[in-house]
């Protein structure tokens, strides 16, 4: 089956899209808040050094490099952005977990429409909660870094808690306002607009490596190819799913017959998306980060254990297997139930054939998830680890792209353009459904 990129480029004409006015202002729209979520990474928070916070964000790795990463460089400029969108995604994470074992938020969640609403405004309200932990937390520890606020105390943790909270609420609103009159999901969209902002500097060191020999011109090319190469086994690995065929029974009502039907259940291979490697890495970097801001206080064994579980050392890159392991089946395990598949599945007729209906059912999907899942899991081990190896081997750091990076740019360019598809088949349509009007009316 061809994918929605191949379906749109298969029938792409200019035509079509320049009939599609409905589109193209979302399209508008969507690129110009884009815009406004990168002005906002560079407006800096009241109250900052920012020469001496530079030069302290240089010499600090490890958990502020990731987030400062998924905030498109805001935190190390530390701009009103510099939160960015990661407090909202938390408390999304949060809420999913606890719809799985709070009774009342499962019974939200079994109500439709409505009970999302619900569960989106304790979504909002966990989001400016966490916000307000986090900027408070920011704003203690930029105090304790010498001469990086001009003037600690109070009023500064005040402004900073407002500022920086201020600026997630901003960040969630303009990605639900994408959501609903742009293209594609907006919060996805935020983080990888992020991520794509650091490849001219990508880029333009990689090629200024080459140019001056520190890197031979053959593996930068290697290394062009092998990205290539990795993005296209992803999308494959994203699009794949395994298909439980699933039969309806037919019905009789008066002197027809309804029912009959055929279809499938799909799963996909991986069911965790990036959320197990972003957890495990936020572990791993944690002792590392506590490491940078107390160097001056830190105990014996804690400095042995940042040289062990540093980047690019084997104990970690074990450690980093392990976790994203543990995550993906724990995550799984917790959102996807097999029980409500199979209870869903009864509830409407349906049946996957040679199973009886009810727990034989759940336990058979379990069995298959258990054993996508396993796939899924290595699969992510292998995407994580290889710019790893090539950091722990070959001491590539400055351009070398993560892979939880690459994995959201590719799921979320592959939804978009899915969304971008499925607006021009409906605009298709209603031309068709216009057409066959006109032409009725004239008979």
């Amino acid at each position: 089956m061809p994918s929605a990129a191949e379906q749109l480029a298969a029938n792409f004409n200019f035509g079509a899209f320049s009939k599609a006015t409905e589109l193209k202002q979302r399209i508008w729209f969507t690129m110009g808040a884009l815009v406004v979520t990168r002005l906002g990474t560079y407006v800096p928070m009241p109250g900052i050094d920012a020469t001496s916070l530079a030069a302290i964000f240089q010499q600090q790795a490890g958990l502020l490099n990731v987030f400062n990463v998924f905030a498109g460089g805001a935190i190390e400029r530390m701009a009103i952005f510099a939160l960015g969108i990661m407090p909202y995604i938390s408390a999304s994470i949060i809420m999913q977990l606890m719809t799985a074992v709070n009774p009342h938020l499962e019974a939200l969640k079994k109500e439709g429409e409505s009970g999302r609403k619900v569960i989106n405004q304790y979504t909002r309200y966990g989001t400016v909660g966490l916000a307000a932990v986090q900027a408070y937390a920011i704003a203690i520890g930029l105090e304790n870094l010498g001469t990086v606020v001009i003037d600690p105390g109070f009023a500064f943790r005040i402004s900073a808690v407002i500022t920086l909270t201020g600026g997630t609420v901003l960040l969630m609103w303009i990605g639900e306002q994408i959501t609903a009159r742009g293209v594609g999901n907006g919060i996805s969209l935020i983080i990888m607009t992020g991520i794509v902002a650091a490849f001219p500097s990508m880029l333009f060191q990689a090629f200024e490596s080459a140019r001056t020999g520190a890197m031979s011109p053959i593996f930068l090319f290697f290394l062009g190819g092998r990205r290539i190469i990795k993005k296209k086994i992803i999308v494959f690995v994203e699009r794949a799913q395994r298909r439980l065929l699933v039969q309806y029974p037919k019905r009789q009502q008066g002197n027809r017959m309804f029912g009959g039907e055929t279809s499938h259940l799909p799963l996909k291979l991986n069911m965790a998306g990036v959320i197990p490697p972003i957890f495990a890495s936020s572990l791993l970097f944690l002792p590392a980060t506590i490491a940078g801001f107390n160097a001056a206080n830190i105990s014996g064994w804690l400095q042995t254990v940042v040289a062990l579980v540093g980047q690019g050392q084997p104990l970690y890159m074990l450690l980093y297997a392990a976790g994203i392991l543990f995550f993906t089946f724990f995550y799984v395990a917790l959102v996807h139930n097999p029980e409500d598949m199979a209870d869903n599945l009864k509830k409407y007729g349906g049946f996957i054939p040679g199973m009886r209906p009810g727990k034989r059912t759940a336990e058979f999907i379990d069995y298959v998830m258990t054993r996508i899942t396993v796939i899924g899991a290595l699969y992510l081990c292998f995407v994580c680890l290889i710019p790893e190896f090539l950091i722990a081997y070959y001491g590539i750091t400055s351009f070398v792209m993560g892979g939880t990076s690459i994995l959201i740019m590719v799921s979320v360019t592959m939804d978009t353009v899915a969304q971008i598809q499925s607006h021009l088949m409906a605009q298709q349509y209603e031309g068709l459904i216009k057409k066959a009007r006109l032409r009725g009316a004239r008979r």
